[in-house]
């Protein structure tokens, strides 16, 4: 009998990155600043409330957005992304090295799932740390984490068994 019970499980939302997050912010601000500061007669200046709130509700509402789910279950690994993504199952029979290491060497990174490039699928959300899974035909999984070493346990337990 087959387990399902997940050994690792890990959902990434789109809007909890705090650099976005922040710009989103900072965004807003300037368009309360400027509507403060613009005379009372001007027709225009209810725009800059209007959108202000608008970026600071669609802020909130990333926030609950899950942009793809990590499970380490049956000696596989599951990615299931944002509405219409394919599910992604990398066999853990086929992986040959797995290890923990940084995503990119950029500050910002956009979010990406199954990006194909260079011999390497990325899956990225949020975080600096990834883990970097190599199969025996030579391509490179990296799959952002935010829990990069409860990842990488689960991983090795699975492999390992």
């Amino acid at each position: 009998m087959t387990d399902t019970k997940p050994v690792y499980i890990e959902k990434q939302y789109l809007g909890r990155e705090w650099i976005p997050v922040t710009i989103r912010l900072v965004l807003a601000m300037l368009c309360f600043a400027i509507f403060f500061f613009t005379d009372a007669n001007e027709r225009n200046a209810d725009l800059l409330l209007v959108v202000g709130f608008g970026i600071v509700i669609i802020s909130i509402i990333l926030g609950f957005v899950v942009h793809f789910t990590i499970r380490v279950q049956n000696k596989s690994i599951l990615l299931s992304g944002l509405w219409t993504t394919k599910l992604v199952k990398i066999d853990l029979n086929s992986i040959v090295k797995a290890e923990k290491g940084s995503y990119s060497r950029y500050l910002v990174n956009n979010p990406v799932y199954n990006l194909h490039s260079k011999g390497t699928i990325r899956f990225y959300t949020a975080g600096s740390e990834a883990i970097h899974l190599t199969d025996r035909d030579g391509l490179v999984y990296i799959i952002g984490s935010l829990h990069s070493n409860d990842f990488l346990r689960a991983i090795q337990a699975e492999m390992a068994n």
